[in-house]
This record gives C-alpha cells, structure tokens and sequence, in this order.
C-alpha cells in the first residue's frame, strides 16, 4: 500500500519544491554605440531599426529598448542606448550565431553589416552585461506613461561601490530593504535593476526610470527624498557609505523602441 502512495507522493513533493525556488533573474546586455556625427547616428539607427530589433523579436527578444542620449545633437560623442534581455547565459552566448543565419537579418542591415572600413557607421561599441535583481526579476514596459514618445525621460543610472562588501550593501539595500518598492509606490516607472556582472566600472548596479518629461521627473524624486520611507531607510547604519560614484544619464527613446 505503501509503495502505491509513493510516486504520488514524489510528484507533490517536487511539485513544492518548484513552487518555492527562486524565481529566474534575466540576463541583460547594454550596448552603448558611440558615434561622431549624425551620419553614424542615422546609419546605426537605420540598423537598428530596420534589421537588429526586428531580427530579436524573431528570435523572441520581444522587448527591446533603444534609447539616445539627451543632448546627443551638440555632444562631442553621441551615444545610442541598446537594452535587450535574455533568460540565461546560454540565449545571450548564442545570440550573434543565430544572427548571422538569418538571411533576412543580414539583407536589411547590409549597410552596417558590411561597412568599409573607410566608411565605419560608429566609432566603438560598448556592452554592459548585468544580472537583474531578485526584487525584479525582468525587464518591465513602463506602463504609466501618458506623454508622447518624443517627450519622455528615461533615467539610467550607475552606482559604484568602494568594495565588494559596500557593494552587496547597497544591492541588499533595493531588495530587502525594498527600495524596489519605494520606486514603485512613488510611481517611478521602473524599467529594470540589475548587478553588473561584466563592465568598465564594478562592482556597480544599474537602473532605469522613466518619467513623462523633466518636469515629472524632478517632481518624483522630490517626492522621493521627502518620503518617510527613504529617510528611515538610508539612516541605517549597514547601509552607510555604500556608493562612492553615480552617474546619471537622460535618454530619450526612439520611435521603435519597445520600452
């Protein structure tokens, strides 16, 4: 009788143990193009626009974000923003394989794929590899947004820590100290958090706000700063100390850009 009850049993019990595992933390890559002038800014948008994102939707990439730097028109270095997301190491690891066997992928971005070398569309590429937070597992549309497009400010920011140990801080200060949660409550639009777990500047973490203008922005951290939450928050003695360099950069995002 015994032994008739046990593949039941079995069964329940991996079925728990599903149930309470950690849920899956997407890998994202932020790749930075830094361009020259307007000619390499149209020709990595056309790229972008007209081969890569379609190609990573196919791929089932569905949520891709393209943004550029606010300012990019009088900027000595233009810079263009490209956010996609995977669910492990392995889909990032083979994503350029896939590319390249996708005829469809390389006849739109011909101009790019196949540039002279006298002819370069960017100057250099950049990517940041990061690992999102267990508070928010995934990248997420801003769902509270009402201004149009052209408009809107997204909000990227980069927190460096004296050392590994102020770092996790300052990572523990999002999730169990639910900074997360503060953004959320204040209306933040939040689009990701993440560790960086490969680039120029660690240990650092990551992330990115989004706001209907400059105005709503300033609004919200105001809101931000005077909350109760925060104040309580940030007085905590493990919490001291723990960013010794941030970097705030305002994006605009593209018309194709699904975030």
């Amino acid at each position: 009788m015994q032994l008739r009850f046990l593949p039941t049993f079995l069964v329940f019990f991996a079925l728990s143990i599903h149930a309470f595992a950690a849920p899956r933390q997407d890998i994202f890559s932020l790749r930075v193009y830094q361009l020259k002038n307007a000619r390499q800014e149209e020709r990595v948008g056309q790229y972008l626009k007209n081969a890569l994102v379609p190609a990573l939707h196919r791929l089932g990439i569905a949520q891709v974000g393209v943004f550029t730097a606010v300012g990019n028109d009088t900027a000595a270095v233009r810079r263009i923003y490209v956010l996609m997301s995977f669910h492990s190491m392995d889909q990032f690891m083979e994503l350029q394989t896939r590319l390249d066997k996708d005829a469809q992928y390389r006849e739109a971005g011909k101009d790019y794929l196949e540039a002279a070398y006298d002819s370069i569309p960017y100057q250099r590429i950049e990517t940041i590899l990061l690992q999102a937070f267990p508070g928010m597992t995934r990248v997420e549309v801003p769902a509270g947004l009402t201004s149009p497009k052209a408009q809107r400010i997204y909000e990227l920011r980069s927190y460096e820590g004296p050392t590994e140990r102020y770092f996790s801080s300052k990572v523990e200060m999002f999730n169990k100290g639910d900074e997360i949660g503060l953004f959320k409550r204040l209306g933040f639009n939040a689009v990701f958090y993440a560790s960086v777990i490969s680039g120029a500047h660690m240990p650092n973490l990551m992330y990115m706000t989004s706001f209907d203008d400059m105005a709503s922005r300033e609004a919200h951290w105001k809101a931000f700063f005077e909350d109760p939450y925060w104040k309580q928050l940030v007085a905590q003695s493990q919490y001291q100390h723990n960013v010794s360099h941030a970097d705030i950069i305002f994006l605009h995002p593209t018309d194709y850009s699904d975030l």
